[in-house]
């Protein structure tokens, strides 16, 4: 299949749904081989199968992104079902929090979140590295956020995704002498099954949406759709981007253009 990623090995985590499952998508209609992972398993095999219908190639991987063991068995299946890696997009992501106030987030939750959204990019970026640059080089993409511009969220999630930020920097100056560039995609709102999770409950808490404040937040009006988000990481994970490298992309609307304190307002 041609396209922009034609000839590409993509590894694709939190692909059950959202912006993995649009991304995953995507890649493999651009011409990429795709390697959807997540642990919701019946949406998992429901983005692969999307993407085999249209004649694509794709596999599921059930994998808990947070253990360093799950994720050598991913790229371990991902190079002996469809070759080497060229391009990882860690998008997995949890906000166990929900706007609690830090006070009152549990020690496990925090954890979790720090897990989820750190430390499973620093495992997947640690491991990959070797494979890929075997391979010749590629990019890494890690789902960040605006929040850490920002107060737009809690503790928790804030401070991971902050960490990812860095955590790209950081990556990018080791890895780019052996051709590996490494990206941070940050979103704004977007419509996805996590943001409609949360937006239950914030309605059940009285706490105003994202829908709600919109119109202060976005010079847009509107939250993303997953496949925006998706198109940025398509860009960045083809060699139209290859002189980026270290850096967050904002995709927000114009959220951060208004500033972020009217979140709360």
């Amino acid at each position: 299949m041609a396209g922009r990623l034609a000839g590409k090995v993509a590894i694709v985590t939190g692909a059950a749904g959202g912006i993995g499952q649009a991304s995953a998508i995507l890649f493999a209609t651009e011409g990429a081989k795709v390697a959807c992972v997540d642990l919701k398993v019946a949406a998992l095999e429901a983005t692969v199968g999307e993407i085999v219908a249209s004649g694509g190639t794709a596999i599921a991987i059930a994998a808990d992104v947070s253990k360093a063991a799950d994720v050598d068995a991913i790229i371990a299946r991902t190079v002996a079902a469809l070759g080497a890696p060229t391009v990882v997009f860690n998008n997995a992501g949890i906000n166990p929090d929900n706007r609690r106030p830090l006070t009152q987030i549990p020690e496990e939750d925090f954890d979790r979140a720090l897990a989820v959204n750190l430390k499973a990019p620093w495992l997947m970026i640690k491991a990959v590295a070797p494979v890929m640059a075997e391979a010749g080089g590629g990019s890494i993409i890690n789902t960040a956020s605006i929040s850490p511009f920002f107060v737009s969220s809690t503790a928790s999630y804030s401070a991971s995704k902050a960490g990812v930020i860095s955590l790209t920097k950081v990556a990018a100056v080791e890895l780019g002498h052996r051709n590996i560039r490494v990206n941070a995609l940050c979103p704004g709102a977007t419509s996805t099954p996590l943001a409609l999770e949360q937006r239950a409950e914030l309605k059940a808490r009285g706490l105003p949406t994202a829908e709600e404040i919109i119109d202060r937040i976005s010079v847009l009006g509107r939250t993303a759709l997953p496949l925006e988000q998706a198109h940025m990481a398509l860009w960045l994970a083809s060699d139209e981007s290859s002189f980026a490298t270290g850096s967050p992309f904002i995709v927000d609307g114009g959220w951060t253009c208004i500033g972020g304190s009217q979140v709360r307002a």
